[in-house]
């Protein structure tokens, strides 16, 4: 059985997609950075963090469980959850126009033996010239305090964007499925 270490309704749906069953647990991990982190080593410390978390509460058990954090990386810094709509406004107008690196780790952890793996996926994003109208009506609509840098990719948040680069859209929302794939086979579930 899967458990996915998280509570991310844009993780579940991504989840769903591969038509497993799967159990959701809140993995409660403390999120700072450590002191000169580089936002990748970020992600991938933080997906595994959460993996482990949950896979510790089913130790020995036959359970595989998916870990996830993404962190966007403004010229090598990490860009925070905003927390409030000022803030938000802010890092979305130190964006306009530019590009940054959307850092998705992932973590599978067997709680049989505790074996994982942890790969990060990476995509850069390029921000359309956003006005200070265009930014105060997305954040009027989505509100996107609890995410990476302050916006959504699905949904609304599709506006900010100019173009998209990398592997897999699905980690630009959260979980890269394309590597989560490869993943379950390397620890014998293969998928259709």
């Amino acid at each position: 059985m899967l458990i996915l270490a998280s509570t991310s309704p844009y993780r579940r749906a991504l989840l769903e997609r591969l038509r497993q069953p799967f159990l959701i647990e809140s993995p409660e991990v403390d999120e700072t950075p450590v002191a000169g982190e580089r936002p990748e080593a970020l992600a991938a410390r933080l997906a595994e963090a959460k993996a482990r978390a949950i896979a510790g509460r089913h130790a020995g058990s036959a359970h595989l469980v998916i870990g996830a954090d993404q962190v966007a990386d403004r010229d090598g810094e990490p860009l925070g959850k905003p927390r409030d709509l000022a803030t938000a406004a802010a890092q979305l107008a130190s964006l306009s126009g530019r590009s940054l690196l959307l850092h998705t780790g992932l973590c599978l952890v067997d709680c049989k033996d505790g074996h994982s793996r942890t790969i990060v996926d990476s995509h850069e994003v390029t921000f359309r010239n956003l006005s200070d109208g265009a930014i105060s009506r997305y954040l009027e609509v989505e509100q996107p305090l609890d995410a990476a840098g302050g916006f959504y990719a699905e949904g609304f948040g599709i506006v900010l964007f100019e173009s998209f680069r990398g592997r897999d859209p699905n980690s630009i929302i959260g979980l890269p499925l394309m590597a989560l794939v490869d993943l379950l086979a390397d620890f014998g579930v293969p998928l259709p």
